[in-house]
């Protein structure tokens, strides 16, 4: 039974490392769902449309790839996919260590 996965994050912009985690993620969770977080007290530089819009268009060629928006908390995003699995990608060792 394959396992699905949510990779969420705020992608403000989706970068190359973004994209190689969900290629990766890809491989092996079936669906990965993309979930960018929307969240009124930060600001970002790109809008939450044009953010998902960016994003579907790198992940355009990955049938079981799903790209979803959501505000709150990532646990009620999980849960809302059914998603077995959080995938992570850590840049530093204080990210880590927060996580």
């Amino acid at each position: 039974m394959p396992l699905s996965a949510v990779y969420a994050g705020s992608f403000d912009p989706v970068t190359n490392g973004h994209v190689d985690i969900i290629r990766r993620g890809a491989v092996l969770f079936d669906p990965l769902y993309v979930a960018l977080g929307h969240n009124t007290a930060k600001r970002y530089l790109l809008g939450l449309d044009e953010r998902i819009a960016l994003v579907k268009d790198v992940v355009a060629d990955l049938d079981h790839v799903e790209v979803i928006a959501f505000d709150g908390l990532l646990v009620d995003c999980v849960r809302a996919c059914g998603a077995d699995v959080i995938l992570r990608g850590l840049r530093a060792l204080g990210d880590f260590d927060m996580e």
